[in-house]
Parts: C-alpha cells; sequence; structure tokens
C-alpha cells in the first residue's frame, strides 16, 4: 500500500479505536485520519485523552471529524454510551478497531492478586468482546464492517509470569476466528494483528516489575529490546488502514503478523485464504513434525 493511497484508503469511514490516547492505539489513530477516515477514540485516562484528541484533529482533512470519550472498555454502560455516542455524532461505524489493554499482573499464578487476575482478562478479553457486541448488529445492518483486534505475543506462546495476558490474547484470536463465521454472510471482515515487539508505556511495566516477577530470561529480553528501539509503531498501524479498507475485502478470522506476513499482498491471495487454516491457531499432531507415534 502506497504512501499516496493511503491518503484516501478510509476516506468516508468511521472507526471506533479504543485505548487510543497514546503507544499503538495513538499511532493507529494517526494512520487512519491520515488516511480520511473519522474517529472516535477512547481511553480511560481523560488528560491523556484531551491531549491525544487535540493531536488528532490537527492531522485531519476538512472531510473528517475526530471525537474522544473517556470509556473502559470493561464495563458494559461504558460500552454502550461510546457506540450510542459515535451513532450520534455519525449515524454509522465501519470499522472497529479493539486496541485498549493491559498487562495485568505479574509473577507466578499463585502468587498473583486473584482481582487483579481477573480484571486483565476483563479488559483484555472481554472488553473486546463486550465492544464486538456493540457493532457487530450495526455491521450486520450496514451490510458491511471491519473489526480489527490487537493481538501479541501471548496469543501464539505461552508466556510465564503474565499468565492473565497470554490466555486473554489467545482468546481474543479463537474469538475473532469464531465471529468471523458468524458474521461472514454479512460482509463483514475480522482480523487480529499482532504488531511486534513494541517499545511501549507496557514495556516499561515489565522493566519496572523487575526479573523477580516476570522472569530473568523474559526480564533481560525486555531489555535488550529497549535498547534496540523494537519493531516501531507505524508497521502494525498502517496493517491496521490495510485491515479496514475495502483493500482487505474478504479476508477474515486471521491473525496476522505486521512484521513478519506479506499483508501488502494479500489481496492477491483472498481466494487461497478462504477456509484455509493460514493464519490461524491450531493444533500441531506428531505427523507435522515428522513423527509418526
Amino acid at each position: 500500500m502506497s504512501e499516496v493511497s493511503l491518503k484516501s484508503t478510509l476516506q468516508g469511514r468511521v472507526a471506533i479505536i479504543t485505548g487510543a490516547s497514546q503507544g499503538l492505539g495513538f499511532e493507529i489513530a494517526t494512520q487512519y485520519v491520515l488516511a480520511g477516515a473519522s474517529v472516535v477514540v477512547c481511553a480511560r485516562d481523560k488528560t491523556a485523552l484531551a491531549t491525544a484528541t487535540e493531536s488528532l484533529a490537527l492531522k485531519a482533512s476538512s472531510k473528517s471529524s475526530v471525537l474522544s470519550m473517556t470509556a473502559d472498555v470493561a464495563r458494559l454502560a461504558d460500552v454502550d454510551s461510546l457506540v450510542k455516542f459515535a451513532l450520534k455524532n455519525f449515524e454509522r461505524v465501519d470499522i472497529l478497531v479493539n486496541n485498549a489493554g493491559i498487562y495485568g499482573p505479574k509473577g507466578p499464578i499463585e502468587t498473583t492478586n486473584w482481582d487483579d487476575w481477573v480484571h486483565a482478562i476483563n479488559v483484555n478479553l472481554l472488553g473486546s468482546v463486550l465492544m464486538c457486541r456493540a457493532v457487530v448488529p450495526l455491521m450486520k445492518n450496514q451490510g458491511y464492517g471491519k473489526i480489527i483486534q490487537l493481538s501479541g505475543g501471548g496469543a501464539t506462546n505461552p508466556m510465564p509470569n503474565l499468565s492473565s495476558y497470554a490466555v486473554a490474547k489467545a482468546g481474543v484470536v479463537r474469538f475473532i476466528e469464531t465471529l468471523a463465521l458468524e458474521v461472514a454472510k454479512h460482509n463483514v471482515d475480522i482480523n487480529a494483528i499482532a504488531p511486534g515487539a513494541l517499545n511501549t508505556r507496557m514495556l516499561e511495566e515489565v522493566i519496572d516489575s523487575g526479573p523477580e516477577k516476570i522472569g530473568k530470561e523474559f526480564y533481560e529480553k525486555a531489555l535488550k529490546q529497549k535498547a534496540s528501539g523494537g519493531a516501531g509503531l507505524e508497521r502494525g498501524a498502517k496493517l491496521a488502514v490495510f485491515l479496514g479498507s475495502a483493500d482487505s475485502d474478504g479476508i477474515s478470522g486471521k491473525l496476522i503478523s505486521a512484521l513478519w506476513d506479506p499483508w501488502e499482498d494479500l489481496a492477491q491471495h483472498k481466494d487461497d485464504l478462504v477456509g484455509s487454516d493460514i493464519y490461524a491457531l491450531r493444533r500441531i499432531v506428531p505427523e507435522d513434525r515428522g513423527q509418526s507415534w
């Protein structure tokens, strides 16, 4: 997707982007505005959200708008209010980007605070489901829609001492695979993004926790990531633009890596992807690894 085409890729579209006051969420909102979309951004921190909204508005064209609302996606009342707010101002919702997320408690499962563990599931998994439940009926009625779910390393790899985060991220990927089949006949595409190892506030949170809580190996990996600069935010944000655009119509139920998968060319492989388990979570059996038992 060229820089030139990016400017009008989402022209006329309305998107809700959660967790958009900083980090990857803010970068996605930025790329959406630059691509011509009108956006409703949300976050829990009112002050940070106000600053982000002001910055986004400066980047918006005369044909698009930037609105914001403080909301906690783990709260049903907040989710309902957010979607109603979007409908009141734009009368439609074309795209949902589920970006809001937290690491949650760190440490062995038997030592973590149970309420904190459950809260992380509520935000990372159930919050995403709540947002989908709220917008899917609208998209069905429109006969078109896009949902982009942020996933991460927890979906495809065990994450010792970050069990709540890993469980939630694996759960959201299986959820999008399932929901994609439920809404396929309504021309609603739903996909997940693995954005890569990012240097955001969540990385600082891991480093601040120390090796005693998150484990020496993961701690040292985090330090190396910080020193290297991480994967960068722009690549994942541009994948979110692609998955929100008409260029990705028909691609659904997939977990796509921003860094390692050739997503710019996926439109050429739509027929191969339909009904395939490419970019999906699946069980590996002995035969898959050359074993006969």
